[in-house]
């Protein structure tokens, strides 16, 4: 007759078989586990290591590039802009790197640099808006006169223009009587900064772009900035808005631009300002403003190509160097 020690002695002994096959279940699937973990650390560490020597390999292509372009600059640009002036506008937030080499490739190009105005915080701040236009009808010339719908930043926009830039060459590096006071009145009142000789009028402008802005207002700066441009573009021979990548991401002032379209109609842009090629295409850009076309140029989602499409200059053919060598 089976006894309750024999039930006891047979329950220990199913325990203790469980217990030795977790144990050696376990060791077998540790022993499996850590050579999986070993397999595919080596694996990620091979791919890291490929991956690191693609982003170096892209890197020093990038220098190459970089350091091509800029010792190429000079020929790229010879008399591109010779015999045109320039004045550059700063948005707030411009570096001053930016400004100073997208100013010597300009003067490469042949160009003269009047001079520079910053845009201030409170130029485009919304709760000052009244301000802005209360300035721009006090500052205006006699006999200047603005559309019924142009809003406070756009009268800005045409008032400084009178200042700063012209449509007429012959007017180009002269200043308007009243370009003194106009400027004079904006920076007084906090609205602007002055560097240079700005009043001595250029025939083409710069408009340098910050970081994005930020916050409820957002939106609301970067239509002051944009009304100002088609502004300024109105008053001379061609507006080009520069600035990197950022600018022409969501919220930024070169998106923003792009989206107004009876402006970026006009006015060009470039968001490639901070490589040596975007500077490059700076000055093609200004060139192509010159004949009466524009267009948004770098490697935002909107831009239209990385730069301007020239049309090729014609290689004389033999006969017509001996014409012109008979003649």
């Amino acid at each position: 007759m089976i006894d309750f020690r024999y039930h006891l002695v047979s329950i220990v002994a199913i325990f203790l078989a469980l217990t030795v096959g977790i144990f050696l279940g376990s060791t077998v699937l540790t022993d499996e586990l850590k050579q999986t973990t070993e397999e595919v650390s080596s694996l990620l560490g091979q791919n890291n290591q490929e991956l690191r020597g693609e982003r170096d390999t892209l890197q020093r292509r990038e220098e190459g590039n970089n350091s091509f372009v800029t010792a190429s600059t000079g020929q790229l640009v010879r008399d591109e802009l010779a015999g045109e002036s320039v004045v550059v506008f700063e948005a707030p937030g411009a570096t001053a790197s930016m400004r100073e080499a997208v100013q010597k490739v300009l003067v490469q190009a042949g160009a003269a640099v009047s001079g520079r105005v910053a845009l201030t915080e409170r130029f485009v701040d919304p709760k000052e808006v009244g301000f802005v236009e209360r300035t721009a009808d006090t500052a205006k010339p006699v006999g200047m006169t603005f559309a019924d719908e142009a809003t406070p930043h756009a009268k800005a926009g045409a008032v400084l223009a009178s200042a700063v830039v012209t449509p007429d060459r012959a007017q180009a590096g002269k200043s308007a009587s009243d370009a003194s006071q106009v400027l004079d009145t904006f920076e007084k009142g906090g609205l602007i900064s002055v560097t240079g000789e700005p009043s001595k009028r250029a025939t083409l402008a710069v408009v340098i772009s910050g970081d994005p802005f930020e916050g409820e207002s957002a939106e609301a700066q970067n239509m002051a900035i944009v009304s100002t441009v088609g502004a300024l573009d109105a008053g001379g021979q061609g507006t080009v808005v520069i600035g990197t990548a950022d600018a022409a991401a969501s919220g930024g002032m070169i998106t923003a631009l792009r989206d107004t379209s009876e402006v970026a109609q006009r006015v060009s842009s470039v968001d490639t300002a901070d490589l040596p090629a975007g500077r490059v295409v700076v000055v093609y850009a200004l060139r192509e403003q010159l004949s009466g076309a524009a267009g948004q140029y770098g490697l935002g989602s909107d831009s239209s190509g990385f730069q301007p499409v020239r049309e090729p200059e014609p290689t004389p053919t033999p006969s017509s160097t001996s014409t012109s060598e008979g003649s």
